[in-house]
């Protein structure tokens, strides 16, 4: 029976894919002739007026699936029923998908096939439409026949935003108000009590568990702390959501709202009953947080790494076992890929020579803190219960999601003298999209790119007039886990030697069937027990004392705190040179690789607010929650602490090239997650621009190849197969079934090693044979060169630090299955390392031992083979089991792209490719 999609995080909201099941398409056509309303504004003949523009046409984007996120009730049925698409939601697609067949022909002149022009303003025979929202005379809203994408100009700032409010809200209303309720804990009640809403909110809610006064304190202390810029992005906020909710005001008169109110029971569609409740300013926090857990939050994880070196410790004692344990971390592996390349230490979250304050847990005796309680109905389910279980596993994992590339060269290398950068924010595929493209013009602004939708009062990733910046998920470590010893009862413990109480926080969630979501009425209340040292995460004993395990994160109660940032990066009249670029972005306390070029430089920044701690404390694992172990001048009313400075964080200026695809920052940098050793997928993008370089007179063109290549490159093929097919034809393969396996996956490697279909639109993989194979074999092989050494609970515990594998097929990262992002997290340095040390090859940071074959070539060739021949025997239908869009064994589909649906607009899946989804290619001919 095929397995149904995994729909961890964020595929959470329950679209109305039944609605073709209980309407007849004779009655949908009926109900959309009563629900056609009128156009909100016409086309006209005006033309935007561009800003000074230094990119010379040739600054290109593009974002799919289109800039239109919003579809009226009329239109959400018409794409169920017959599969229409609204204006401008999906244009964007096909551009984004063809890439993958056609970047081999790529040339300069040719990029805009695949991409927007991403030029200012809007030629006067482009123009679709003009308005003026709210008949406001200082602001202008033009968009563009081609994509439909918002240009806004406005002769006042408040105009400006205002503007922008109002362009956000006509392209991502619906999607802007289902993330303000997932920020607050209250999806379900809001959208419906589908197993993956409740999944989705108590993700989210489990980190940030905000009450209003929290969400407020945010606002009133960035502006309080940041001057001047703090009263302005104020003013600017309050600009934009005067513009969200004259739209809001505007769609609920004119009845063109987006349906998706009317199917979840908000809105009637014949009376117009009902409220569309106007945006405030706290719910732009709300937002900002579950952007911020989501993309811009390193770390965690100790008590998973606490657990894993005591299963080490009880294999092999605690001195072999700490040895065997930290091999496997890779802290700061010498044959990591880095992004700063030249040799520079940063030093940050290393090991301590002599750890201080560590509260390991007593074995077994960890619990997690159970965040649902009083459920009934759909809220105490088998689904329900599933999805809290994944939820509570994403929350809490160290194995962040993060994701992203850049590829970023110096104009020494290339052909015109100018850098030339590709690169973009991986963020998922969905339905509408996160992002939303946008191009800000007035005054103090002047940018062009993409921004979270209900955050895009600035571009977050774009270009200015001769600038363009992007980033990548960083990782590193911002969140410390302290153990809390209990006094009195569960729900006191001792704070500098006082018993204090926890504090409560409760949000209380009640749902019932709507047209959208059928799920029959349930409840619950999620509960946080909140210590000053953070949210309870788990209960555990150490050294037979009870304690809580909490979890304490630089940027709590500061996700606010980043719109200076942004505010800076918009800012012609602050950034003109790759110095004020870093300086802008030294604002921004989320976790991010920024990269920056213009006209004659690059430049390389990692943000977030890195917390000073305490000598001897170990970051990897948890401590006591004692004065002795806090971070530096830690302040807990406010979490506030000393940070280190700009100069101890990786950057730099006009290094030769720059590649980033969540790779370690530089030497000495550590990440909270697991996994940078000797393969990780940035090696792909090392070895191809490492070339180009080399070879010098980097184009465009050759740059979006190399990326594009890198994104149909199966890793596992790539770098790790050539060493167990070498390890395999160390001696003549005489099993028919092996030497059948090995001849189609060399024949694979030599054709490149991708996953790529035969022709553009074939749905059929070239070399599915030698992909089938590999994918059934890695987690084979990988249990057999490893399990028996580090025995079955070692194996176990190390999985929970880091999976095996992240194939294109698997259910992982944030989105699940069908999620492009693949092989960022996998077991490939090890397998790596290990065969080329049986092999008897050189290898900087080995494992601590030998675990294939227990180290003999012989015995490791047999358990390859052995292996091999089983992965061989599994059907495409066994590797492949389908799920409810791809049938058993349908190979193609099950690696597809699907765009997430959060609203009631569907589109057809795309063949794999592991790039950003937002995605910039640029290349400034000039400065001012």
């Amino acid at each position: 029976m095929p397995r149904r999609t995994s729909r961890t995080a964020l595929d959470r909201l329950r679209t109305p894919g039944r609605l073709t099941g209980f309407l007849k398409t004779a009655s949908i056509c009926v109900l959309i002739a009563g629900l056609l309303s009128p156009l909100a504004q016409t086309a006209s003949a005006a033309e935007a007026t561009a800003a000074n523009d230094y990119c010379g046409g040739q600054c290109s984007d593009i974002l799919p699936p289109g800039e239109n996120g919003n579809a009226t009730l009329a239109q959400v049925l018409l794409n169920q029923a017959f599969g229409t698409q609204p204006d401008h939601a999906e244009d964007q697609l096909g551009p984004y998908a063809n890439l993958a067949k056609g970047y081999s022909a790529l040339t300069n002149s040719t990029i805009n096939t695949f991409f927007n022009d991403a030029s200012f303003g809007v030629p006067s025979d482009q123009v679709a439409s003009t308005l003026s929202p709210a008949g406001r005379t200082d602001v202008k809203i033009v968009r563009d026949k081609k994509t439909g994408v918002p240009h806004i100009t406005g002769t006042t700032r408040y105009g400006t935003e205002f503007g922008a409010g109002y362009a956000a809200a006509q392209d991502r209303l619906w999607l802007m108000d289902v993330f303000r309720h997932v920020g607050r804990g209250q999806l379900t009640a809001f959208a419906g009590g589908a197993a993956s809403n409740q999944g989705l909110e108590q993700q989210f809610w489990r980190n940030a568990p905000y009450s209003e006064a929290d969400l407020q304190a945010q606002i009133d202390n960035a502006v309080a702390n940041n001057g001047t810029r703090g009263q302005q992005a104020l003013a600017d906020a309050n600009a934009y959501l005067a513009g969200i909710n004259s739209y809001i005001d505007a769609s609920d008169s004119g009845r063109y709202f987006p349906g998706e109110y009317v199917l979840t029971g908000h809105k009637d569609s014949v009376t117009n009953a009902g409220t569309i409740d106007h945006f405030k300013i706290t719910d732009l926090v709300a937002l900002a947080s579950v952007i911020g857990a989501l993309f811009g939050s390193g770390g965690g994880g100790e008590v998973n790494n606490a657990i894993s070196l005591l299963a080490a410790q009880e294999q092999y004692g605690v001195t072999k076992g700490t040895e065997v344990w930290e091999s496997f971390r890779e802290r700061n592996d010498p044959e990591a890929v880095l992004t700063v390349h030249n040799g520079e230490s940063f030093p940050y979250a290393t090991k301590p020579a002599n750890p201080q304050g560590e509260a390991l847990p007593d074995a077994g005796s960890v619990s997690t803190e159970p965040l649902v309680h009083d459920a009934t109905g759909t809220g105490a389910d088998q689904s329900a219960s599933a999805a809290s279980a994944t939820a509570t596993a994403n929350a809490l994992t160290s194995a962040k999601r993060g994701m992203s590339n850049a590829l970023v060269v110096s104009g020494k290398y290339t052909a015109s003298g100018h850098p030339v950068a590709v690169f973009g924010p991986q963020t998922g595929y969905f339905a509408p999209q996160l992002l939303m493209l946008q191009e800000i013009q007035g005054p103090g602004i002047s940018a062009r790119g993409a921004s979270f939708a209900g955050l895009s009062m600035y571009v977050e990733l774009g270009r200015g007039q001769d600038y363009s910046w992007s980033a990548t998920t960083s990782g590193q470590d911002i969140i410390d886990t302290y153990a809390v010893e209990l006094c009195q009862d569960d729900y006191h413990y001792l704070y500098h030697g006082t018993c204090t109480a926890m504090d409560k926080i409760e949000q209380k969630n009640s749902w019932a069937p709507t047209t959208a979501d059928g799920t029959a009425a349930g409840s619950y209340t999620m509960r946080v027990w909140r210590t000053k040292y953070g949210p309870v995460e788990y209960r555990a004993t150490v050294g037979g004392k009870k304690v809580a395990y909490t979890t304490l994160r630089s940027s709590y109660l500061h996700e606010a705190d980043s719109i200076i940032g942004f505010q800076m990066l918009n800012d012609p009249d602050y950034v003109k040179s790759p110095q004020t670029f870093q300086s802008a972005v030294q604002h921004i306390n989320y976790t991010f690789n920024w990269f920056y070029a213009d006209s004659t430089h690059t430049a390389y920044y990692n943000s977030g607010n890195n917390p000073v701690r305490a000598s001897g404390v170990d970051a990897e694992f948890p401590v006591w929650a004692q004065a002795a172990y806090e971070w530096k001048n830690w302040n807990p009313t406010t979490n506030t602490a000393d940070y280190t400075p700009a100069s101890a964080h990786p950057n730099s200026i006009d290094q030769d090239y720059y590649v980033s695809w969540n790779n370690k920052q530089a030497l000495d940098y550590a990440t909270a997650s697991w996994g940078d050793g000797s393969v990780h997928r940035g090696n792909l993008l090392e070895d191809r621009v490492k070339k180009l370089v080399a070879a010098g007179g980097v184009t465009r063109a050759s740059l979006v190849k190399a990326m594009a290549d890198a994104s149909l490159a199966d890793l596992r093929a790539e770098d790790v197969l050539p060493d167990l097919l070498k390890v395999i034809n160390s001696s003549a393969v005489t099993d028919s079934t092996a030497a059948a396996a090995v001849s189609k996956l060399q024949a694979w490697l030599t054709a490149g090693g991708k996953r790529t279909e035969t022709s553009a639109g074939s749905k059929k993989y070239a070399d599915a044979d030698a992909i089938r194979i590999l994918d059934a074999w890695w987690p084979l092989l990988a249990q057999g060169i490893f399990e028996p050494g580090l025995g079955t609970g070692l194996y176990t515990a190390l999985q929970a630090n880091l999976p095996v594998d992240e194939s294109p097929s698997a259910a992982h990262g944030p989105t699940g299955a069908h999620a492009g992002s693949s092989f960022q997290y996998g077991w490939w340095s090890y397998v790596d390392k290990d065969v080329r040390a049986v092999l008897g090859e050189s290898v900087r940071g080995p494992l601590a031992d030998k675990y294939c074959g227990g180290g003999s070539l012989g015995a490791c060739r047999d358990i390859l083979i052995s292996t091999l021949k089983t992965a061989a025997g599994k059907t495409a239908a066994q590797v492949y089991p389908g799920d409810d869009l791809c049938s058993a064994g349908d190979q193609w589909c099950a690696d597809s792209i699907v765009q997430r649906t959060l609203g009631g607009i569907k589109h057809s899946n795309i063949s794999w490719q592991n790039r950003p989804t937002f995605q910039q290619v640029v290349e400034f001919t000039s400065h001012r």
